[in-house]
């Protein structure tokens, strides 16, 4: 089967500047996907979709294609995923009459996968024709229905179902929730193509540890500290 890795990374970003190729202990934030990418089983090519000069140079020391670089309109802080996913499509159908069985995203600002899990995403999604996408996930350490929001300054419950009272039951009383993690998407390009949308209406669950995502210098700072925390232990 054609498994496409798409690993977008943009100039932009406002929170930690040149994010993408920032060292992480000394490699830079980039080559971590690219590293899980070419480890898989499953994968078997991987495109760099950037905008930017210095990220392909750097992407290209691991050895990995980036043969065009990405219109800087999709490359903007409010442009969509699709965007730069259709671009990527298009651009390799028509230059390389290559079209993918699946496409998997993985996101630079996620950078601590395991390969096997990946690969364990990837035969899932094999393994279930019936999904438009799978979507990784972990478990909230606690609901969001004991939040807030605020009207006129006064605390109310986040959702209609549930009253003040209820943000004071103890978490076990609600359902889990999970959250959205960027560990790894995998996405049909027919889906695309039916929904506009890159998940569709049959998102398959796959539920990982947390995931660190990396958007602040503060949360870059956490994760360096992570890292050589257990590398030396």
């Amino acid at each position: 089967m054609n498994i496409l890795a798409i690993i977008p990374a943009r100039c932009g970003s406002k929170g930690v500047p040149k994010k993408n190729i920032k060292l992480l202990n000394g490699v830079p934030l980039i080559g971590y996907s690219i590293q899980t990418a070419q480890a898989s089983k499953y994968i078997n090519k991987i495109i760099v979709s950037t905008d930017c000069e210095e990220i392909k140079e750097i992407a290209q020391t691991f050895n990995i294609e980036v043969p065009f670089l990405r219109p800087k309109e999709l490359a903007l802080d409010k442009s969509l995923d699709i965007d730069y996913i259709k671009h990527t499509l298009e651009w390799l159908e028509l230059n390389e009459n290559y079209i993918p069985d699946f496409i998997v995203l993985l996101r630079p600002t996620t950078p601590m996968r395991e390969s096997h899990i990946v690969d364990n995403a990837i035969k899932q999604m094999i393994d279930d024709t019936n999904n438009s996408s799978l979507r990784s996930a972990h478990k909230s350490s606690e609901s969001p229905f004991k939040w807030f929001k605020i009207k006129n300054n006064i605390y109310m419950p986040i959702h209609e179902d549930y009253t003040l009272a209820d943000t004071n039951k103890p978490r076990q009383s609600f359902e889990d929730i999970y959250i959205p993690n960027g560990y790894v998407d995998i996405i049909k390009p027919q889906t695309i193509k039916k929904y506009n949308d890159i998940f569709g209406n049959m998102i398959a669950s796959f539920v990982t540890e947390i995931a660190y995502e990396i958007d602040t210098i503060e949360e870059f700072e956490y994760l360096e500290y992570h890292i050589t925390a257990k590398d030396k232990n």
